[in-house]
């Protein structure tokens, strides 16, 4: 069962199927800006000279993380996606549901905890000086040391969430050989 509520059938070993273009284009566009948002915020809070710059840059990507990937959950609902392999066994599919669920939740919790951490600190969330958010906290000094916190686990467990989904795209790729990983490239369909 997906997070839609809806069945994934097997497939034959080797599969073919690919998900939607537009469900494609969502995924790699948030691994981009999810990968983005990461390393400058890693980066940011160890760099005292570049952090006001990194601060802008990261504000604007979690913004627009926020927007796609609610985009992204809407595009799921309405886009089925291709069936599993059937070297995914009935625990493992489980697992995707999981996976997908809290993938999901992660990518939608971790912007919302960073404005609410800005809002707490009495600052307003503007992207790049063009648009600027209101706050959805209080200010408060003490949420915002609880919401900092709270970025910093989502940030951490976000990582583990991405390594975890690598890691088996690797092994159905690498080892099993299912065609996996071409469920959500693009290009030729056809296995070389």
């Amino acid at each position: 069962m997906t997070a839609t509520g809806t069945d994934e059938t097997i497939a034959p070993t080797t599969t073919q199927a690919r998900h939607a273009v537009s469900t494609r284009v969502f995924h790699w566009l948030t691994a981009i800006l999810v990968f983005a948002a990461l390393f400058i915020g890693f980066v940011m809070v160890n760099s005292v000279a570049s952090y006001a710059q990194l601060l802008v840059i990261h504000k604007a990507l979690g913004v627009t993380i926020l927007v796609v990937v609610v985009i992204r959950i809407g595009n799921r609902l309405f886009h089925r996606g291709p069936p599993l392999p059937s070297t995914v066994g009935a625990l493992e599919r489980k697992a995707v549901v999981l996976s997908e669920v809290s993938m999901y939740a992660l990518l939608v919790a971790q912007p919302l905890i960073g404005w609410a951490m800005l809002s707490a600190a009495g600052n307003h969330v503007a992207v790049f000086n063009l648009v600027r958010l209101p706050r959805i906290a209080p200010f408060s000094a003490d949420l915002y040391g609880v919401l900092r916190q709270a970025h910093t686990v989502a940030a951490f467990l976000l990582v583990a969430a991405i390594a975890a989904h690598v890691c088996a795209v690797l092994l159905h790729s690498v080892t099993l050989r299912d065609g996996m990983l071409r469920r959500m490239t693009f290009g030729s369909s056809t296995r070389g």
